[in-house]
């Protein structure tokens, strides 16, 4: 059934200035015989929205295309069924505001970018609300204080939680201390560490059932539909749940790899966590012989910010030994206290308690570094510190050392779900046929481990959330918190990052908003982040499928399952709606409703390409949406200009970019091609996890593509950008503008 297409062409914010949208009405009108095109001063106001809603009230129009500004603005005013096919062409910040006004070059781009919007539209097909039943209940995995504060939050919002304990009782770690980090004003006094309201307030909650002595078996299905299977004293129950909450808290680090400090010389030599304890159990007694503590050295960074044991900071320890300092002198006024650090890290209102402790007459800090602790006289021990604030060397006797012990989280077993990625990193990477199937061997054999699950996921990828650096869940640290790379299930607490007590209960806030959010766009049918409300689903055309496993292997949220063929099965509801397996199919059978392989190729033939002798080149920007669309909109805003030979394609992410459309681009005469993705690595993110990273691996073999076109490599070209390099983008655009005419014309052209 053809489409009765509406275009609409706004004229307002500079762009009837610098455009003749006289013109571009009639590339809609007598290029594509659009049925209805309207030119209008202010679309965005009441009148031109009416306008619209108009012509489709009277079935005049039923898909629409708007020219006018950026599709990352005026959303709420050009808000239509979210079903229909409907297009944003950008003529305001990536024409008019950053181009010659009335210049045949700038009429060109805007005429251009009118039929890429439009072609895109008439391939586009609307799309299907979903009626699936979901589950709006949240399973919140642990219970401890970050665990209890999600349980309690997600139920004040009117959710059913199954709150799931391990232990015995509830409570977690900060059940056993003695007290807790001060949270109010003045913040110079510790606070109990009692949980006993928030537990009876959980344990009688009529919307949370609580389990303790409960372990989970099996996670299976998506968002909106887990089916959580618990074995509690032997007996099975499910339940299904629509979001999860992963509150598992942390683990000390492993004292025993830190004999160089003394750790297991003497019983006088404990960790924070054993000090702790002794101090929650009663008076402050030596271990080995039952006397009072009359001096203790605190060795800080004990294992942590060491490349050799724990690489990060664990955040709490230097606020713990303070609070420990303390109940030494609470016990004994006289009892010396000597804390030696790398630094002192006490953030935002910690640095008044951090003053206190500093004052006391019998507390010593010094910046230096243990160099060895021995026995001494008098069952005591000798502490040698070198490179000190004085540049000496010293020596310390006291009767306890104690080592403040980094945080480690309790996700599933670091090392072997690390050898698991390892093995499925050689799986992806272009190795022989032998290391390959030797990788994906290892790779079974440790999806299959036991003792080490939490979760216990029946997903391909593996058994559990994926643990990146220092084996914590992944988290976007830039731009989403709590999330990981399984949607729908969100990291919270110390089991996302280091963090005391107080932080872990406003990470739980935040993860049992984003748990929220996630069953009710679910129940609606829309995506999570970054694609918020994003209604399309990836259809796959299997009669086709080649079991290659690139789709399943590269989608780097466990979207895709597969039966013992290698054929994907779909799990809708996981879908980020990123587009990356579509980027990775070689047979291109993968495609979204409203974006497709087929709707990009026709966009970039609908560009209109000069012949040679006009000196007109056209270079092709594959331009990721998330970070380097909206830094060329701020460029517009700011009325940079850049040559005006470009032609910007947003792509959902980078990873999405097949290379067919590559090779329709310089086999069709486009004279260049530049790609501009999220920045990646340890201090950027993409979006999509890995997409960018992704999209640079497949450019590999574009090589090969080139060659076989008899062109030059130079002529593509791959960046990734920050959205706050916003200033260097026009500058990247100008210079491979340069490059391309110092190449010369695509001998393509024409053809």
């Amino acid at each position: 059934m053809d489409k009765k297409l509406g275009v609409y062409i706004c004229s307002g914010c500079s762009i009837g200035d610098a455009l003749d949208t006289d013109k571009l009405a009639q590339v809609a009108q007598k290029e594509y015989k659009a049925p209805v095109c309207r030119v209008h001063s202010f679309l965005c106001g009441k009148e031109g929205v009416e306008l619209i809603h108009k012509d489709l009230q009277e079935g005049s129009v039923d898909s629409v295309v708007i020219a006018a500004c950026s599709p990352r603005v005026k959303a709420e005013a050009f808000a239509l069924d979210p079903c229909m096919v409907q297009e944003r062409v950008n003529l305001r910040e990536h024409v008019a505001w950053c181009q010659k006004p009335k210049d045949e070059d700038t009429q060109m781009m805007a005429e251009d970018y009118l039929r890429m919007g439009i072609v895109k539209a008439q391939k586009m097909e609307p799309l299907e609300p979903v009626s699936d039943e979901v589950s709006k209940a949240i399973l919140v995995v642990g219970g401890g204080v970050t665990g209890l504060t999600a349980a309690l939050e997600a139920a004040a919002a009117g959710y059913e939680v199954v709150l799931v304990e391990k232990q015995a009782q509830l409570g977690g770690f900060v059940g056993t201390l003695k007290s807790r980090f001060p949270r109010q004003a003045p913040y110079t006094e510790m606070e109990p560490a009692d949980l006993a309201d928030q537990i009876q307030a959980a344990t009688y909650h009529p919307k949370i059932k609580v389990y303790t002595s409960t372990a989970i078996t099996q996670t299976s299905g998506q968002p909106g539909q887990f089916d959580v299977t618990l074995l509690k004293d032997g007996d099975t129950i499910v339940h299904r749940v629509g979001a999860i909450v992963m509150a598992t808290g942390w683990k000390p680090y492993d004292a025993s790899k830190l004999g160089h400090l003394g750790y297991g010389l003497t019983p006088d030599v404990v960790t924070n966590v054993e000090f702790e304890n002794m101090a929650a159990a009663g008076p402050l007694k030596r271990p080995s012989d039952g006397k009072a503590v009359e001096s203790v050295l605190f060795v800080q960074c004990a294992g942590s910010r060491d490349q050799a044991h724990l690489p990060y900071c664990s955040s709490v320890c230097c606020m713990a030994t303070l609070k420990h300092s303390e109940y030494v002198h609470q016990q004994n006024a006289d009892a010396k206290v000597y804390i030696i650090y790398k630094d002192m890290r006490t953030p935002g209102q910690y640095e008044k308690y951090y003053a206190k402790v500093q004052n006391h007459p019998g507390t010593f800090l010094t910046k230096g570094e243990v160099d060895g602790v021995d026995k001494a006289a008098g069952g005591k021990l000798a502490v040698r510190v070198k490179d000190t604030l004085l540049g000496e060397s010293i020596q310390v006797v006291v009767d306890l050392v104690v080592l403040a012990t980094g945080m480690v989280p309790n996700s599933a077993d670091g090392e072997a779900i690390r050898q698991l990625h390892d093995a499925q990193a050689k799986v992806l990477r272009n190795e022989s046929d032998t290391q390959r199937q030797e990788a994906e061997k290892k790779a079974e054999e440790l999806k299959a481990h036991e003792g080490t699950e939490i979760l216990h996921l029946t997903y391909r990828q593996g058994p559990d959330l994926p643990l990146l650096r220092y084996g914590f869940p992944d988290s976007h640290f830039v731009c989403f918190p709590y999330e990981t790379r399984r949607t729908g299930i969100y990291a919270a607490g110390t089991v996302r990052a280091p963090m005391d007590s107080g932080h872990a209960q406003e990470d739980a806030l935040g993860a049992a908003m984003k748990a929220i959010q996630s069953t009710e766009l679910a129940a609606q049918g829309q995506a999570v982040h970054p694609r918020s409300r994003d209604m399309s689903f990836p259809s796959f055309f299997l009669q086709r499928c080649t079991q290659c496993k690139r789709c399943t292997e590269e989608c780097p949220f466990g979207t895709l399952d597969e039966d013992e063929k290698g054929t994907p099965k779909p799990n809708p509801y996981r879908c980020r709606r990123c587009g990356i397996c579509m980027g990775a199919c070689p047979e291109r059978i993968i495609s979204f409703k409203n974006y497709s392989v087929d709707m990009i190729a026709s966009q970039i033939k609908a560009i209109e390409v000069p012949e040679e002798d006009e000196e007109k080149p056209r270079v092709l920007v594959f331009m990721c949406e998330n970070d380097a669309y909206p830094a060329l909109d701020i460029a517009g805003m700011n009325r940079i200009q850049y040559d005006p030979s470009v032609r910007i394609i947003p792509l959902r992410c980078l990873g999405s970019m097949n290379i067919v459309w590559i090779a329709d681009a310089l086999s069709g005469g486009i004279d260049g091609v530049m790609l501009v993705g999220c920045k990646y690595g340890d201090d950027y993110q993409c979006h999509f996890a890995k997409g960018s990273e992704l999209a640079n691996r497949r450019l590999e073999n574009v090589k090969e593509t080139l060659q076989r076109l008899q062109l030059e490599s130079e002529r593509i070209q791959v960046t990734q950008l920050a959205i706050n390099e916003y200033g260097k983008l026009p500058v990247l655009i100008n210079e491979f503008m340069d490059k391309i005419r110092e190449i010369g014309p695509n001998p393509y052209k024409g053809f």
